[in-house]
């Protein structure tokens, strides 16, 4: 099988991958089975705003053209109105509106030829010049036009529009920010596009959605999902072959061998990941922005030794170890406020990081204290975690690592906190949605951070790393103490940063007043056995009383 020769040419597209001219006359996108399944996602976002980074060929634009072609074949009072494509090319502008001349024969059964029109462009200077356009005109009074991308064009247009390959307009940025002028009267955007590099406008718009920044849904749809959902199905259909699962692993194969070493375009071609996407999500100059001076870094090490002392020992070092150095800072905090909870759990090699983040009034997230635990036992960090949130003032939320050995120590936070502990699971999922808001914060400055150097060096290891936001997975440097690390502060971050952003639950309380000293009959029960202590289906934690205030 000759390698297709993949060009953004509409002319030189291979043959494995038809053209929407191309389709055949008996083809039904109504039917059942005819859209793949990411095609039909995509149609079922009913949103005024959303956004897809795809792969090459996936068929999104197909299936918009479809939706366009039912929104425009409906009356007014069912939802109709004029759909506008803009594409980047005239190419893609007639491919688009053969597209809806079929799918207008199957919807109102009869023909709907494209009109070629002159549309008057108007010029950055003030002058105006004619070019083609295409449009499909419906019974209902509603059209489909293919036009030109000027933004001065578009701000005068009303009903749906679709900028299509947005990462290649001229003036992308312009665009979208023209076609957000239509939704003051009802009017939908839909913006399509392969990636063109990070720095790319339209991957600006990706990651402010995903940040929480505008209101755009987005969609994400690969190369590879197309081949699982039936791309390739549908191409043997075409070409009248035999479909087999090795022909269809062959064919995708044979795709990603035409780009030969260009490895990063063939990621931004078929994976949609933009072609810079590799390396580090902060720079040093956006980190150090946002660090201050004198916020609490306590860090507490054992040998290994410390596993095997008795559980008296052991749970008496712990508290000794918290009113020495976190009982000063709990005192100093603000008690209106609100506070969060970010742990990344690490039981040897790495650290345990507890980040603990203030929302103050301007909602600036300011770190008011980082613990780091390190080679200490699954007990005393239990210990170490309880100590501190039950002091915690007006603590809202906790996001914990559950992954791997983490799971034991975000259970038992969840049993004895209840809702006010998020237990996370480290999926590319997770990476997706939650790291992108906790990069912007740097941008915005709405995080504080300590400046200390391994702070610093934990949030430069944030790398882009096959498309998410993460420490890359056997990436270790020496910190300030001569030890490994693993980016533990910079996880903790991110997740106090999502904590921060979870709905909270209402408490209420009634103080039970101030406890006296106990004695040694405190630590019996009337059962028998010892009071104090942990146990796996709900232990409670005592270290006998309340602090002041």
């Amino acid at each position: 099988m000759t390698a297709p020769v993949l060009t953004r040419d509409p002319d030189a597209l291979p043959e494995e991958l038809p053209r929407g001219s191309e389709i055949p006359e008996s083809l039904d996108p109504l039917a059942d089975g005819i859209l793949m399944e990411h095609q039909r996602s995509w149609l079922a976002d009913e949103s005024d705003l959303k956004v897809c980074e795809k792969g090459r060929r996936t068929g999104i634009t197909f299936a918009e053209m479809l939706g366009c072609a039912l929104i425009a074949a409906a009356a007014r009072g069912a939802g109709g109105q004029n759909c506008f494509y803009i594409g980047d090319t005239k190419d893609k502008g007639r491919e688009a509106i053969g597209y809806v001349a079929h799918f207008a024969r199957v919807i109102a059964g009869a023909a709907h030829p494209i009109e070629e029109f002159l549309f008057e462009d108007q010029q950055p200077d003030g002058t105006t010049k004619f070019i083609s356009a295409y449009r499909v005109r419906f019974a209902s009074g509603f059209r489909v036009e293919a036009l030109s991308s000027n933004p001065a064009n578009i701000r005068g247009l009303q009903g749906t529009v679709v900028i299509d390959e947005a990462a290649f307009h001229k003036d992308v940025r312009e665009v979208i920010d023209a076609v957000n002028a239509m939704l003051i009267w009802g009017g939908k955007v839909r913006i399509i596009s392969t990636h063109n590099g990070y720095l790319n406008a339209f991957n600006e718009l990706i990651r402010e959605a995903r940040a929480g920044k505008n209101g755009f849904a987005v969609h994400r749809y690969t190369f590879s999902d197309a081949v699982a959902n039936g791309l390739y199905k549908r191409v043997c259909m075409m070409q009248g072959k035999t479909w087999t699962p090795e022909a269809e692993a062959a064919w995708e194969a044979t795709v990603r061998r035409a780009y030969g070493a260009r490895e990063a375009a063939m990621r931004q071609e078929l994976d949609a990941e933009p072609a810079e996407m590799e390396g580090a999500a902060l720079t040093r100059v956006q980190i150090e922005a946002c660090m201050a001076q004198g916020i609490p870094f306590h860090r507490w090490t054992q040998p290994d030794s410390f596993k095997n002392a008795d559980e008296p020992v052991r749970k008496a070092a712990a508290e000794a170890w918290c009113k020495t150095h976190l009982e000063p800072v709990l005192k100093t905090l603000d008690r209106t406020r609100p506070h969060f909870m970010g742990e990344d759990f690490a039981r040897s090699g790495d650290a345990t990081d507890i980040i603990i983040l203030e929302q103050g009034v301007d909602l600036t997230r300011r770190t008011k204290l980082i613990v780091e635990l390190r080679n200490i036992p699954f007990d005393q960090q239990r210990d170490v975690l309880f100590w501190l949130l039950d002091r915690l003032p007006n603590f809202q939320k906790g996001a914990m690592d559950r992954t791997g050995n983490g799971a034991y120590l975000a259970e038992v936070a969840a049993q004895r906190y209840g809702a006010r502990i998020v237990e996370v699971s480290f999926t590319r999922a997770w990476y997706e949605l939650e790291m992108p808001p906790y990069i912007e914060a740097f941008s915005d400055r709405t995080i504080v951070l300590p400046a200390h150097e391994d702070v610093l060096r934990d949030h430069q290891a944030l790398q882009y790393t096959n498309g998410i936001i993460r420490v890359p997975e056997n990436f270790r440097f020496k910190g300030s103490d001569g030890l490994d690390r693993h980016g533990d502060s910079a996880i903790a971050g991110a997740l106090a940063w999502h904590a921060s952003n979870q709905d909270v639950v209402p408490m209420e309380f009634q103080s039970t007043g101030r406890r006296t000293a106990l004695t040694a009959e405190d630590f019996i029960s009337p059962l028998g056995g010892r009071r104090m202590g942990f146990a796996r289906g709900g232990g409670v934690l005592d270290f006998g009383g309340f602090p002041d205030g």
